[in-house]
């Protein structure tokens, strides 16, 4: 890519977040759901190996070890995607091994980011396709996400990149006048489709909103190239996911039941009451994507919908495409609103809906620029716009995926109210002060998920599970549903860790 070129800036800002991530990566602690998932990415393996499988005890639940019941039910595309890079960076660099996958989940967030900008070239000049980037890029709750979460952000890019290949192909795909059939788009789309159906059961829904969108073309005779492309879709996912391998049909139809209704939901804070998953309000998402979402996107989005909406009656824009967009969150908060599926960790399952939010916002930054011509005017702007993100990402770090906005008076006034750090990646933190306050060995008493606490423990640091505890004991807590706080002991905490004035985990020694 030329210096020159209207695309060198998504480049840049690619090359100064990967610099960022490679030099911030292992300042993130292990989330709640990492220590188990990675183990799933170690034993997967098994699956394929042929040895194995040619062994007279050959047992496919080994291959989704040590959680099999749950993991059968999660995909494993992007774990196998992922872990060879992991495994040979690990001997190569002797890192630590969750905190390489934490760099790969980063990078898959980065590939995330440069296809919504490619896709977002459908609509706009370069010039907003990287203000709008920059504008998701920065989101707090995105940026600690990318890091600590291998499950959904893979799922939102596979996402963005089934769309951004899914059109052209539709673009492409035979007319009377176009005989040639697009195969290295149906062949993409097809993979893509697959691999988002193995990450999520919800997958499919792309394959059906892409359909929707050659109907609008109107072009019924397209319509049949879906069947090649819906047969490599579900090649692709059968290949990766093991646990189809013996009763895909059947098998598949009972992870959508048991997704759907998932049978180990915890609970979760809102409004300062503990919820169960499935009792949450009708109103947990819409204030969720209120309060999480830095204080400049809701208002740009609203805005560029309503210019959408303006120039869709004016004639002045293609609208096949961007209702297929707009579907796509729209149809999501439907769902959400109206189904009421199971809801915690507050909304990190739904990450994938946000795209069409910052897509919507580029028409208000498109008005903006034609408003305002002078590029470091332009530039000004949308530094103002982003510095709400870039600031709490630097303030929280390594703890951005906590961020509240100033309706609730940032991170701090949502302590208590609505969920912080409810994936315990404090417990990284808190185990090194220990380390350094510690003299001798010592005992710690971790409250909730003591695992966690224990990969990062040295040999004289044992950590156990919770136990009615005594006098002169340490015990680690959680502010996850307020637990920090409701502990009815005197004890003054050792250690606190938390950001902007809010704990998100305290050590304790219990006093006579």
């Amino acid at each position: 890519m030329s210096i020159k070129s209207h695309h060198f800036p998504i480049l840049i800002l690619l090359l100064v977040s990967l610099l960022i991530g490679i030099f911030t990566f292992q300042d993130y602690g292990m989330a709640w759901d990492e220590y188990l998932y990675y183990q799933y990415a170690d034993s997967i393996g098994y699956a394929y190996s042929i040895t194995e499988r040619a062994s007279e005890d050959f047992d496919l639940t080994r291959a989704f070890e040590p959680s099999a019941w749950d993991h059968q039910n999660h995909g494993p595309a992007y774990l196998l995607l992922a872990r060879g890079t992991v495994y040979a960076l690990k001997s190569i660099t002797g890192v630590d091994k969750v905190a390489l996958w934490h760099l790969l989940n980063f990078i898959n967030f980065l590939v995330g980011v440069l296809f919504l900008y490619y896709l977002s070239l459908r609509w706009f000049k370069p010039s907003v396709a990287i203000s709008l980037s920059l504008l998701y890029i920065s989101q707090p709750v995105l940026w600690g996400h990318a890091f600590i979460n291998p499950k959904d952000p893979p799922f939102a890019t596979v996402f963005i990149a089934a769309f951004y290949f899914g059109f052209r192909m539709v673009d492409k795909l035979p007319t009377p006048e176009k005989k040639t059939p697009p195969w290295a788009e149906i062949i993409t789309t097809g993979i893509l489709i697959g691999i988002a159906t193995n990450l999520r059961v919800i997958g499919p829904l792309l394959g059906v909103m892409l359909f929707g969108y050659a109907i609008l073309k109107k072009n019924i005779k397209i319509l049949l190239w879906f069947i090649p492309t819906a047969l490599i879709a579900m090649f692709t996912t059968y290949l990766t996911w093991p646990y189809l391998w013996e009763n895909p049909i059947a098998t598949f139809i009972d992870v959508i039941q048991t997704m759907a209704n998932y049978p180990v939901s915890p609970k979760t804070l809102f409004y300062g009451n503990p919820y169960e998953s499935f009792e949450v309000p009708i109103r947990y998402l819409p204030v969720l994507l209120g309060i999480t979402l830095t204080e400049t996107v809701w208002p740009l989005t609203i805005f560029g919908a309503g210019i959408a909406i303006f120039k869709f009656f004016k004639k002045n824009l293609a609208w096949q495409d961007l209702s297929v967009i707009a579907f796509w969150f729209l149809f999501m908060l439907g769902y959400i609103l109206i189904i009421r599926p199971p809801m915690y960790d507050n909304y990190r399952h739904f990450l994938f809906i946000l795209p069409p939010v910052f897509i919507f916002a580029g028409f208000s930054f498109e008005q903006l620029f034609k408003c305002i011509r002078p590029v470091a005017a332009q530039s000004i702007i949308v530094m103002i716009i982003l510095i709400f993100g870039i600031k709490s990402n630097i303030d929280l770090h390594p703890y951005q995926y906590v961020y509240y906005n100033t309706f609730v008076g940032g991170t701090s006034g949502a302590e208590g109210t609505f969920e912080t750090d409810y994936w315990l990646t404090c417990y990284k933190e808190a185990l090194e002060e220990f380390e350094n306050f510690s003299k001798g060995e010592e005992t710690l008493i971790v409250y909730r998920e003591a695992v966690n606490a224990a990969y990062y423990a040295s040999d004289r640091i044992e950590v156990i599970g919770y136990r009615p505890f005594k006098a002169g004991d340490y015990l680690l807590l959680s502010a996850r549903l307020n637990e920090v706080h409701n502990v009815k002991r005197h004890s003054p905490n050792i250690i606190e860790i938390g950001r902007d004035g809010a704990t998100f985990c305290a050590i304790r020694e219990i006093a006579p």
